[in-house]
């Protein structure tokens, strides 16, 4: 970024909130995540609570006025839930009516038909990536431990031979493809453009999942050989249903919205005339909003249906897919709120000032800003929404896939080493049997390696794009 770029930003930037220094900046910005790290790690604090008092603290320590620092908290959260709130609850709408309907047990079952021996493991990660696509994290885990430890059992095979190509596909689809909270939060605050974004994002996603799920499961398999602990199944969705949605019914549901935000992104780039009538309605069509709410209303009839599903049923679906994201919403938006109090601190313009003169490229920057907090914290989510703050004044000079390649360099940095204090590692831990040891050993490895590959691909792409 040249000087006179930094120079124009400052002049276009609302005065901070606060007359403090670079020193006093720096401290107040360390002082609030040690908070944030504090609170959650030592006290067990929620994450929307620890970001709440970790923004007020670094106002204060920043010397901004109090009820400045609230009303730059409360700006931020609102903003960040306004854009981003309503796509994360179509997408647990659509995961919930997949997981519900029997799609994702159809999905799980007409691959493995067709998969057996040495592709089991790519079978795997393929069904866990089309899966991931509209399903958090941790729905998707629980959806597939059912298939993996049977696969594990009828075949054989090691569970981690079977299980880390699972999660290695739901773990990247979660800190790299929208419309997952992390990824649209960093969108949103470097006002990337979102198709170009999940273009590039699954770009980078296939051979990083390649990397860190079948080839790397060969290795933790060796490190770790243990078969499926002998424990009762959980019960499959479907296994209560008379009948089920088509596979190719239920395939082109979930990739929906993935082709209209893509066709727009598109269309954007070949036609690049904002008063073209075609741009203009693929703007629409092709909008996150849009794409995910056409995916649900279709989804009703594709999925709920053949699953004989009525409006009774399809509205507790709808209600049940709603109520376990109250947590993850007051996170991404107290994170909204924690990013824009550091912008409003001055900590956005003094990043600028200090970077300019700095031979560290900013995609790395990010990448490093999100490892160090996702090992302080252990959320992924949380990594995500603070990097993004901390860096999305360098967004503001650069191109379009540039900007969306500053977003991908977040989520993967946000993805670097889960241990002990991300709910993930004791989530892998108990559900595959395995002791602390064994799962660093391939949990965190393996998440490790998806950071580390997807950080550098990235940046490859950065030289060449």
């Amino acid at each position: 970024m040249t000087r006179l770029s930094v120079e124009m930003l400052a002049a276009d930037a609302p005065a901070p909130i606060t007359s403090a220094g670079h020193a006093q900046l720096g401290i107040a910005v360390l002082v609030g995540i040690a908070v944030i790290v504090l609170l959650i790690t030592k006290f067990k604090l929620h994450a929307f609570l620890a970001l709440t008092i970790g923004s007020l603290v670094l106002g204060a320590v920043a010397g901004a006025p109090l009820d400045k620092a609230i009303v730059s908290f409360t700006t931020g959260l609102g903003t960040t839930v306004a854009g981003v709130g309503v796509l994360i609850a179509l997408g647990a709408i659509l995961g919930k009516l997949l997981a519900d309907s029997g799609g994702a047990d159809q999905i799980v079952d007409t691959i493995l038909a067709k998969a057996g021996g040495r592709a089991m493991p790519w079978a795997m990660v393929l069904i866990a990536s089309v899966i991931g696509l509209p399903l958090f994290f941790e729905v998707g885990i629980v959806l597939l431990i059912p298939v993996v430890l049977m696969v594990a059992k009828r075949g054989n095979y090691s569970v981690m031979r079977i299980g880390i190509p699972a999660l290695a596909g739901l773990s990247v689809m979660h800190g790299l493809i929208p419309p997952h909270p992390g990824p649209l939060v960093a969108i949103d605050a470097v006002k990337a453009n979102l198709g170009v974004t999940l273009a590039l994002g699954l770009l980078v996603a296939v051979p990083t999942v390649i990397i860190a799920g079948p080839l790397f499961s060969k290795v933790a398999a060796r490190w770790v050989d243990v078969p499926a602990p002998d424990r009762m199944l959980p019960q499959r969705a479907s296994d209560e249903l008379e009948r089920r949605p088509g596979f190719g019914a239920t395939l082109f549901t979930m990739l929906l919205p993935v082709v209209l935000m893509l066709a727009k992104a598109l269309v954007d780039i070949v036609i690049d005339d904002p008063a073209n009538s075609t741009q203009r309605v693929f703007d629409v069509i092709g909008s996150p909003l849009i794409a995910l709410l056409a995916a649900v209303l279709v989804g009703f009839f594709t999925l709920g249906r053949p699953a004989g599903f009525g409006r009774d049923r399809l509205q507790q679906t709808v209600e049940k897919g709603l109520m376990p994201i109250a947590g993850i919403l007051l996170i991404v938006g107290a994170g909204g709120g924690f990013k824009q109090t550091l912008i409003d601190s001055g900590v956005g313009q003094m990043i600028l000032d200090i970077s300019k003169d700095w031979s560290i490229p900013a995609l790395l920057l990010a990448w490093l800003i999100a490892v160090a907090i996702r090992l302080a914290t252990g959320s992924a989510t949380v990594a995500t929404v603070s990097a993004a703050g901390l860096v999305a004044p360098l967004a503001a000079d650069m191109s379009t896939t540039h900007a969306a390649l500053l977003v991908l360099a977040i989520g993967a940095g946000s993805l670097f080493f889960s241990h002990v204090n991300d709910a993930g590692f004791w989530l892998v831990k108990e559900y595959f049997g395995l002791t602390v040891g064994q799962t660093v050993k391939t949990w965190s490895v393996m998440e490790t390696i998806i950071s580390v590959v997807s950080g550098g691909l990235i940046l490859l792409l950065s030289l060449v794009i």
